[in-house]
């Protein structure tokens, strides 16, 4: 098959970036309708917590799988897959009679998701094969994450304040079914040479493992550490991350090859990822919440106010991939730390959610932060990695943002609520900077993780260690007869 010119390669990365776009857009837009959501449905702080991390959840747990099935049976297959799964689960969520059939629902969307960003991304570095360019389109496609975090404020306060909050998932109907045209239409049909086999094994016990650690987080505050039923979840989790330590190396194609995370980029960008993306769930949970339900305010009022935030990271976002693909992560990494490191401590030491001008600067740090970091997780993960193995490091770094934002939003939820139990409703708004500050130290915790994860892995010795895993990698190819025979 011959190398797609110049304008199609970009048509494709086009059509790769409108896929990241619904699947990153319906969180950020789903943030804005979560009071809604609490009053259609009489919801408690968990059950807004199930809704996000429903999807997150699904997602993290199955794209590798997707990334893996796509290798064997055809990229253009699943992602056109994907398209439909996700746009018929976003017709579903629009029609939820109740909470736990929005949940429910969220899980399908989350399935078809699965399907689309980490196969994209394979589509990506096998139709970019010059590295520079390849880094370029990289850098667009973490840009796209930008613009979803800077329209999806705005778009959902529009939607629900005029309309109501379904109408938040009619956006993807005609995105999803443009996408899928423009990919039966222009995008080839491109298989592994050598496809992982599957790890049916390894798959479950990723799931019991994430599903049981996030249910066990989201349901302590009202159930307490020392409830059977936490427990039990607790020691679910345990005992599958044992297993998985146990079982994966056994495997001569593993669902995690631990081999990867002898690189020093690869794991520092996997602890990047997780940093990043808990901070921004966090920090969305926490201010939907409190400029909706603290401040009063509407939910277009609400996205108004975090569009400094969303300005700063739309803005940040190709910046930021350009700088890395002229310069490497290590600066994009130092001034996203210490932004998102900054606009915690201003929450968390100053209440700025008690003074708009901070909470504007809090807003504008953060957003500055979050929007050089995304590029760099991708760029650093699969930077060093054999071509071949790129699509799998691009789904574990992918996967890590979405346990990231799953554990955020459980972690600092439940925070939330600890903090809030027992408050009467007239005592809501004076109560909820008190009860959020710990968890304003949670998201400077991750601020500063992603700044020292990034000073000590973007260095010459953490490139280095990055040249001897991809040496490895590359060596069961010759050996693979004898690994298959042991």
């Amino acid at each position: 098959m011959s190398e797609p010119n110049h304008r199609r390669r970009m048509l494709i990365l086009a059509i790769c970036c409108m896929s990241l776009l619904i699947v990153s857009l319906d969180n950020t837009v789903l943030n804005v309708a979560l009071p809604s959501l609490q009053k259609d449905f009489h919801a408690g702080v968990s059950g807004l917590q199930w809704t996000i991390d429903a999807y997150t959840l699904v997602l993290a747990s199955l794209l590798m799988l997707a990334g893996s099935t796509a290798d064997r049976i055809g990229r253009r297959k699943v992602f056109k897959a994907g398209l439909v799964v996700f746009t018929i689960g976003s017709v579903l969520c629009s029609l939820a009679p109740n909470l736990e059939s929005l949940v429910a629902f969220r899980m399908v969307q989350a399935v078809g998701g699965s399907m689309l960003n980490p196969v994209a991304m394979s589509i990506i570095t096998n139709t970019f094969t010059d590295p520079r360019e390849r880094a370029r389109a990289i850098g667009v496609w973490g840009g796209v994450v930008g613009i979803s975090m800077a329209a999806g404020p705005i778009i959902g306060g529009v939607l629900v304040e005029s309309v109501g909050w379904r109408s938040i998932f009619w956006l993807n109907l005609p995105v999803g079914l443009l996408a899928l045209f423009l990919t039966w239409r222009y995008i080839s049909e491109s298989r592994a040479p050598k496809p992982r086999r599957p790890d049916p094994v390894g798959q479950l016990l990723v799931v019991a493992l994430l599903g049981s650690l996030t249910y066990a987080i989201i349901e302590v505050p009202s159930a307490g550490w020392d409830s059977p039923e936490i427990l039990v979840f607790v020691a679910m989790a345990v005992a599958a991350l044992a297993a998985l330590l146990v079982y994966e190396p056994r495997r001569v194609e593993p669902l995690i090859d631990l081999r990867f995370f002898r690189s020093a980029p690869f794991s520092g960008a996997t602890v990047i990822a997780v940093s990043a993306f808990a901070a921004l769930g966090g920090f969305l949970f926490l201010n939907t919440l409190y400029l909706q339900n603290a401040r009063g305010l509407s939910p277009l009022d609400a996205g108004l106010y975090m569009l400094p935030m969303a300005a700063l990271t739309f803005v940040c976002a190709p910046l930021s991939g350009r700088l890395v693909g002229s310069r490497g992560p290590r600066l994009s990494l130092l001034v996203a730390g210490v932004a998102m490191a900054a606009s915690g401590l201003l929450f968390a030491v100053f209440d700025a959610e008690r003074t708009t001008a901070l909470l504007f600067t809090g807003y504008v740090l953060f957003g500055l932060g979050f929007g050089m970091v995304n590029a760099p997780i991708t760029n650093t993960a699969v930077s060093g990695m054999p071509r071949s193995q790129a699509g799998v490091a691009a789904a574990v770094a992918s996967t890590s943002r979405q346990i990231g934002q799953t554990l955020g939003v459980a972690v600092i939820g439940a925070v939330l609520a600890g903090g809030m139990a027992g408050v009467a409703s007239g005592a809501y708004a004076d109560s909820f900077p008190g009860a959020a500050r710990p968890a304003w130290w949670i998201i400077t915790g991750c601020g500063l993780s992603v700044l020292c994860v990034g000073l000590a892995t973007s260095g010459r010795w953490a490139r280095a260690s990055a040249l001897r895993t991809a040496e490895r990698l590359e060596a069961p190819s010759v050996q693979a007869p004898a690994d298959a025979n042991a």
